[in-house]
């Protein structure tokens, strides 16, 4: 399975074919219009597709290849921004995340997941599961004082088999990521990673890949790279990655 998630920064019915040349199973997209208030061209790309969003021209959507099936799941989101869960093709659960502030003093964006972790964390515990999108956050941003935090998320995650895959994929702690996500403003000196792909161990094996899109390539399309990853659904025919 080819999984892509992006945050594009807006206007994403003039860069979808930026992404066709992957040939994505699954495409997750942050700031993107909802099809079915845009163009027709744009609708017409999209094919059976999900999205959320309080703005039709920002929300979080997801789209998958022709004849590859999606299933919203109803899962209560207790008002927290934003989180789409479903199926894809019947064997995996994923959680489509695009963190916001969302009114919240004290628990925006990392907040927001996880408070959205303590209500769904028994949904999460299957071995095909990956969470995906943009966080919003990052360890060095850890506020040590606080009785939760963006080491908190991934300790939760982690205590049902969930992990990074870019932090396996690369052998990295958290916090210490040499691949940028997002060039704050576009400036190349303001670089952070804030994106993630999470996924149950038992998906990580010698075929699971991930890939960090180039500044030289994306910012001129946005301020966020896009994660490219190449993840083995069902049960991995080598040893797991360490």
């Amino acid at each position: 399975m080819k999984i892509i998630t992006w945050n594009c920064n807006g206007a994403f019915r003039k860069k979808y074919s930026l992404l066709e040349a992957f040939d994505a199973d699954l495409i997750i997209i942050q700031e993107c219009e909802d099809p079915a208030q845009s163009t027709a061209e744009y609708k017409n790309w999209a094919g059976e597709y999900l999205w959320i969003g309080d703005n039709k021209n920002k929300g979080l959507g997801v789209f998958s290849k022709k004849g590859q099936k999606l299933e919203k799941l109803n899962w209560d989101s207790g008002r927290l921004q934003l989180f789409l869960p479903f199926k894809f093709n019947d064997k995996a659960t994923i959680l489509a995340i695009w963190t916001k502030q969302a009114g919240s003093k004290h628990f925006g964006y990392i907040g927001q997941l996880w408070k959205y972790i303590q209500l769904h964390k028994d949904k999460l515990t299957q071995e095909n599961t990956i969470l995906c999108g943009d966080w919003n956050s990052n360890a060095i941003w850890h506020d040590h004082e606080a009785w939760w935090n963006h080491l908190d998320v991934v300790r939760e995650l982690e205590e049902i088999d969930i992990c990074s895959l870019y932090h396996r994929v690369y052998k990295k702690q958290q916090g210490q990521e040499i691949h940028p996500t997002l060039y704050m403003y576009r400036k190349r000196e303001r670089p952070f990673h804030i994106d993630y792909i999470f996924t149950h161990k038992k998906l990580v094996d010698h075929k699971t890949s991930l890939d960090v899109g180039a500044a030289d390539v994306w910012l001129a399309h946005s301020d966020h790279m896009p994660i490219m990853a190449t993840i083995p659904l069902g049960k991995p025919d080598f040893k797991l990655r360490k």
